[in-house]
């Protein structure tokens, strides 16, 4: 099994996937640095996978999601600054062959997030 990261994102305010919100990865470990900036599609994806089969390795990462942006571009009312401006995800992977999706579930207000399937 070769193994891959994805995530997605919800707009619970809206109760859509969210369209257009950008997402940035970092690995904080061993060798830390970031790898990559998306968009997320119109189901609330990226259009493939962050990381794939080799790509993935053990460590640990961070992604960014710019919510702050992504609800100022929906004309949602929310403070200045912001509530939540960039929610970090620090998660660890210990299986590079396994699949980790990490998805994230987000309001103005608050978030959620689970290691998905």
């Amino acid at each position: 099994m070769a193994g891959k990261l994805s995530t997605h994102v919800l707009d619970l305010n809206a109760g859509r996937p969210a369209a257009g919100l950008k997402i940035a990865l970092r690995r904080l470990a061993p060798d830390p640095g970031p790898l990559k900036t998306v968009v997320t599609n119109a189901d609330g994806r990226t259009d493939q996978p962050l990381l794939l089969a080799a790509e993935l390795a053990v460590g640990t990462y961070e992604l960014e999601f710019h919510v702050g942006e992504y609800f100022a571009a929906r004309g949602v009312p929310v403070a200045t600054p912001p509530f939540l401006d960039i929610v970090p995800v620090r998660f660890g992977v210990a299986d590079p062959s396994a699949s980790y999706h990490v998805p994230l579930l987000v309001t103005p207000w608050a978030y959620n997030t689970y290691r998905g399937s």
